[in-house]
């Protein structure tokens, strides 16, 4: 079973700002472009019945949508630095999303996170890089930001195990925005398909 997680996805545009950030900081190993997401809530791996019922969940989710933009740049792991990545401004409407999301995954069978939601994207993965050039790196991209894009949708995305993260794959996705009477998930079919066989 893959590691799941729910997300949300970034937009070209703020994509291709978050590419001029790549580079300049030796012991990076900078995530590929098309990789970059806000993780909502980490999942994990969970048997097939966990996962429907979290997808049954999330199916009722009614929230609409909102602006966010990326703003600065920072690093986690304090003594050790080991990822690389670019914040998202505060937004209580996307914090009232994640505790959403969180509930639903907690009520339904997924493992605890014990992790404060700090929402950001990952840029690099670090190893061995030097505390100075860390920090040289980051006062130099202080200013960095991007222009507020809109979100529409959340998305429930898997991994397999590979160096750094990645490939990820949209399983399913919910709108935020449209009137959903009657309306669950993607769509029926793809939800069937991702759902596992009791």
């Amino acid at each position: 079973m893959p590691r799941l997680f729910t997300a949300l996805e970034v937009p070209r545009d703020a994509t291709l700002s978050l590419s001029l950030l790549r580079g300049g900081l030796p012991g990076a190993r900078w995530i590929d472009v098309e990789n970059y997401h806000i993780t909502l809530r980490f999942i994990g791996d969970v048997e097939g019945r966990v996962a429907d019922d979290i997808v049954s969940g999330l199916d009722r989710v009614r929230k609409p949508g909102f602006e966010i933009r990326l703003s600065s740049v920072g690093a986690f792991g304090t003594k050790k630095p080991h990822a690389l990545w670019a914040g998202v401004s505060p937004s209580p409407e996307l914090t009232a999303l994640q505790g959403e999301i969180d509930r639903i995954c907690s009520r339904n069978g997924a493992p605890y996170d014990p992790r404060k939601f700090v929402p950001h994207v990952t840029i690099a993965r670090l190893r061995n890089a030097s505390p100075l050039d860390l920090a040289s790196y980051l006062s130099g991209h202080g200013g960095f930001s991007t222009a507020p894009f809109r979100v529409g949708r959340f998305v429930l995305m898997s991994s397999r195990d590979s160096v750094g993260g990645g490939p990820y794959i949209v399983e399913e996705a919910w709108p935020l925005d449209a009137e959903r009477t009657g309306q669950t998930g993607a769509s029926t079919a793809a939800a069937d398909a991702f759902r596992m066989p009791r």
